[in-house]
């Protein structure tokens, strides 16, 4: 079993998912690459105490290829969550600290 911590990596903050926080409850975050939406749901509940999810939407990102001179590479790949909070739950504070 995975801990709560292992599964959620980090958020992601841009202009598109800072105004779906704002206006539709609708959080971002980097994920791990081999959690499932129950894991995340939970993972979520967990780490953010008086939230309820609704629903997740996951997607894998592909990496970009990224250029130094002649040589080029690959930026990596990762899995990202797109989580819904029911309208009764609480927010989340690191987002809402940000807007």
């Amino acid at each position: 079993m995975k801990l709560a911590h292992d599964i959620i990596l980090a958020p992601v903050i841009t202009e598109k998912s800072m105004t779906a926080a704002r206006d539709l409850k609708k959080f971002t975050f980097k994920v791990a690459k081999d959690a499932n939406k129950v894991e995340i749901a939970k993972a979520i509940e967990t780490v953010f105490a008086g939230t309820k999810v609704k629903s997740v939407n996951t997607m894998h990102v592909r990496g970009q290829e990224r250029r130094t001179g002649r040589f080029t590479g690959y930026t990596p790949s990762w899995k990202k969550a797109v989580v819904t909070l029911t309208e009764d739950s609480k927010g989340i504070e690191f987002f809402e600290g940000m807007m």
